[in-house]
């Protein structure tokens, strides 16, 4: 390998990829270039808006502050892992029947940390809620639609698909 590059061994989605990647790359620019899992976006890239965020090993974290080579050995869940096209996971068709986005370029990011959020707590306060969204922004909704969305998928059991 050259000093450039770095071997990395990660679980995306359920599936185990080895790739050899620059040490400099940032986890969302792997998933994205090199995966071709492209849900994950790309927003600020300063960590701030939350649309690159994953689960790393069951937690939401932001792909555009994780250098690849810190995601070796780590199991990676993109929005993709969620649902398909002809069954949604129940977060994202309670967000679909309750319209919580506009132009959806933020969704995959909130999608990804309500299903780490209910995972970790799946009965949340609507304060616990909008605690744990509160690092992710939306420029069109407004998050009123949103927190029905999440609320729309806590009442419909989503938390035990989390």
């Amino acid at each position: 390998m050259s000093d450039d590059r770095c071997e990395v061994t990660v679980t995306v989605n359920g599936e185990e990829r080895s790739l050899a990647v620059e040490c400099r790359r940032t986890l969302a620019e792997v998933l994205r270039e090199d995966l071709g899992l492209t849900g994950t976006h790309l927003g600020c890239e300063h960590g701030v808006c939350g649309a690159c965020t994953v689960a790393v090993d069951g937690a939401a974290a932001r792909s555009c502050l994780m250098l690849a080579v810190q995601a070796d050995g780590c199991e990676i869940e993109t929005v993709e892992s969620l649902g398909t096209e002809e069954k949604l996971h129940p977060i994202q068709q309670a967000m679909w029947d309750e319209h919580g986005f506009q132009c959806a370029f933020c969704a995959p990011g909130f999608l990804m940390t309500v299903y780490c959020l209910l995972r970790e707590n799946p009965a949340p306060t609507p304060e616990e809620i909008r605690e744990e969204l509160s690092g992710n922004l939306c420029r069109c909704t407004g998050y009123a639609s949103i927190l029905t969305g999440v609320q729309a998928a806590l009442s419909r059991g989503a938390a035990a698909d989390a």
